[in-house]
C-alpha cells in the first residue's frame, strides 16, 4: 500500500510545518499545504490527483474553511477538522471528526487510518 497523500489547510507556518512533520513521521505524503482557503480551493480545481485526506483548520485567517470542506466532501475525501474550537461553528458536519488543538499524535493516526481504509 503506498503511502496516503494528505493535504492540510493550515494559517500558521509553525502549526503546518509541525503537522507536515507529524504527517511524515505516521508514513504520509503531503500533497499540499495551503495557508488560505482560495489557494486551496485552487488547487483542488486544477488537474492535481485528489488527496486521499485532509487536515483542516477551521478558522483561516478569519475565513471559515468549510468551502475546502464541501469540495473535498463532493470529491469523496475523507477529512478532519483540527480546531482550538470546542464545538464546530457551523453545522453539516456532525459527521467529520474534531481534532482538538494542541494536535496528539494518537489522534492523528487514527485520522491517517481511516484515510487509508477509505481508499
Amino acid at each position: 500500500m503506498s503511502a496516503p497523500r494528505v493535504m492540510i489547510v493550515e494559517d500558521e507556518a509553525l502549526v503546518a510545518m509541525m503537522l507536515e512533520d507529524l504527517l511524515g513521521d505516521l508514513g504520509c505524503q503531503i500533497a499540499g499545504s495551503f495557508g488560505a482557503v482560495d489557494k486551496a480551493l485552487a488547487w483542488l480545481a486544477s488537474d492535481q490527483p485528489p488527496p486521499d485526506g485532509a487536515v483542516l483548520d477551521v478558522n483561516i485567517g478569519g475565513q471559515m474553511v468549510f468551502p475546502v470542506a464541501e469540495a473535498l466532501r463532493a470529491r469523496g475525501v475523507p477529512f478532519v477538522f483540527a480546531t482550538g474550537y470546542g464545538n464546530l461553528p457551523r453545522r453539516g458536519f456532525e459527521d467529520i471528526h474534531v481534532l482538538s488543538k494542541p494536535l496528539n499524535i494518537g489522534q492523528l493516526r487514527l485520522a491517517v487510518r481511516a484515510f487509508s481504509d477509505g481508499h
